[in-house]
């Protein structure tokens, strides 16, 4: 397949909460698995069908078969490949799987569903970094598809003019702009032992919309609610940095966490999921104790409130001190210097799609 064909391939979204497409990511809060098919669709010209949407707006189309389509890329359910076996049934499928894939788990069993469609398609896995690639393979293994399907990692891209900037840093401001329940409860315990040490201290919140956690008031910290990426983007440059202590659900890449350095704010969070290897920084990664885990594995249940006077409790005890400590650092003098990873940038990563689709043989013949 020639460059110029790139319009001949589909990206399937069976899952989307609403449609989106070109406009929508510029204006309203957007999840990191809808930004990042919204950039490469519109990098390679390709279209996007998406099971709830109802009017055709340029490549993004209603679900129903498009005329010259050769390269089916179905977004994280494999059970939508029968219905679309039907409409494209010499096309070349791939999976794009954007969660986590652990043997033995909900999504496993799901995928394992589907595992005689995934042989007869020959389809080929794209995941989003090598950590949960580790993890489908070893799920294809135990349903016997190892043989079958291959997998391959391919980086969720970063807008290319994403760089930072020569302003000044706010050394008061820590962000957390991630779906709440990727450990916002936890965050806001460790920020109030922060500021409780450092008074001046503020944490932005916002999240991606599609998760609504439950919020109190707690001093210093300013909920901003879903956001469009620019202004996620405006508070997340120039402050000291973007605060991530999760534990609580990995992350299988971590947009924020590619955005941020691309934005030259560093991040602070947990060895957990793919954020080592994301960030490739350790002073930017704390290793996740077993005392993090005990305490909210006690306290996980409990509504906002609640959670206050455990965490006083934790904070005396010292379960904290290792956050203060890497923070108050960073304020006197040594918070790392950031910019933007060359693995993650749109045109790298659009070149990888590119090339795989390419790859491809034009035309799959298959028995009818």
């Amino acid at each position: 397949m020639s460059a110029d064909a790139m319009p001949q391939v589909l990206f399937y979204d069976p899952l989307c909460r609403e449609p989106y497409d070109s406009a929508t990511l510029r204006e309203r809060a957007s999840g990191g698995t809808e930004a990042s098919v919204t950039r490469i669709a519109d990098a390679l010209g390709a279209c996007v069908a998406q099971h709830n949407r109802t009017e055709d707006n340029g490549n993004y189309r209603r679900p129903g078969r498009i005329a010259g389509i050769e390269h089916v890329v179905v977004v994280r359910e494999s059970r939508a490949l029968p219905i679309l076996r039907e409409l494209y049934p010499r096309a070349q499928f791939y999976l794009w799987v954007h969660d986590q894939m652990n043997p033995g788990s909900k999504r496993a069993r799901r995928l394992a569903s589907t595992a005689r469609v995934l042989r007869e398609l020959e389809v080929k896995v794209i995941c989003v970094s090598d950590w949960q690639r580790q993890r489908l393979e070893a799920t294809l293994e135990g349903i016997g598809l190892a043989d079958h399907v291959t997998a391959r990692t391919i980086y969720n891209p970063v807008a290319d003019e994403l760089k930072a900037d020569d302003g000044p840093v706010d050394a008061d401001r820590l962000v957390f702009f991630s779906s709440p329940n990727k450990g916002l409860a936890y965050a806001l315990d460790v920020f109030a032992s922060l500021r409780r040490r450092i008074p001046s201290l503020r944490l932005l919140v916002g999240n991606p919309a599609y998760k609504r956690g439950r919020v109190s008031g707690r001093d210093g910290v300013e909920y901003l609610g879903p956001q469009p990426q620019e202004r996620i983007h405006a508070s997340v440059r120039g402050a000291l940095c973007t605060f991530a202590p999760n534990f609580v659900l990995p992350e299988t890449f971590g947009l924020v966490y590619a955005e941020s350095k691309a934005l030259g704010t560093p991040v602070l969070a947990h060895d957990c999921g793919a954020a080592a290897e994301v960030i490739g920084d350790p002073q930017q990664v704390l290793p996740v104790r077993r005392s993090f885990r005990g305490y909210e594995a006690a306290v996980h249940s409990l509504p906002p409130a609640w959670r206050r006077g455990p965490a006083r409790i934790a904070d005396r005890l010292g379960l904290f001190d290792i956050y203060f400590e890497r923070i108050a650092a960073w304020r006197a003098g040594g918070r790392p210097r950031v910019g933007p990873d060359p693995r993650f940038t749109l045109t790298q990563v659009t070149a990888q799609w590119r090339a795989l689709l390419q790859a491809a043989p034009d035309r799959v013949v298959r028995a009818p």
